[in-house]
């Protein structure tokens, strides 16, 4: 049976109306982005694969905790676009009354802000934390092996996911 009740805080995020704002800037910002995009098809991605990396571990991490930094792990990317601020850095600032907001304590929302500054930090990447999943989950997202862009991405061929694992 589903527990509704259990992903509450998360259901309060994508409601949130500075969230909703976010991802409309991003959206506009990106219209005519032929790369991965930075839309809520990949913070799904991101916190499922996040999800299942952990609970494949066999580590005891709350699923809320786990979607949360995946939902708003790249939502200041708006501000790097607008004002060339590091968007991994904008997207902790900007969770923080987001989470807030949602019910989330201020440990919890400490936990998901390191992840969400960490997840461009590659000497994380085998850490057993929340930060280390969501560098990992953020990476294992994209699919590169069916990108019609892939050919003219700037990442290298060892960081582009050209077989499917999750």
């Amino acid at each position: 049976m589903i527990n509704k009740e259990a992903m509450k805080r998360i259901n309060k995020i994508l409601e949130h109306q500075d969230y909703q704002t976010y991802l409309k800037k991003i959206a506009f910002h990106e219209k005519d982005r032929i790369f991965c995009g930075h839309d809520m098809s990949h913070f799904l991605d991101v916190a499922r694969i996040g999800y299942i990396l952990i609970m494949e571990d066999g580590l005891s991490l709350s699923k809320e905790l786990i979607y949360a930094a995946g939902l708003l792990h790249d939502i200041g990317r708006f501000l790097q676009y607008e004002k060339g601020q590091a968007h991994e850095i904008a997207s902790g600032h900007l969770a923080q009354a987001i989470l807030s907001d949602c019910g989330f304590s201020d440990k919890e929302g400490q936990l998901i802000i390191q992840a969400i500054v960490d997840h461009r930090n590659q000497s994380i990447k085998e850490d057993k934390t929340l930060s280390g999943y969501l560098y990992k989950a953020d990476k294992m997202s994209r699919a590169c092996h069916s990108c019609p862009a892939e050919k003219d991405c700037h990442w290298n061929k060892e960081k582009k996911n050209m077989t499917l694992i999750y």
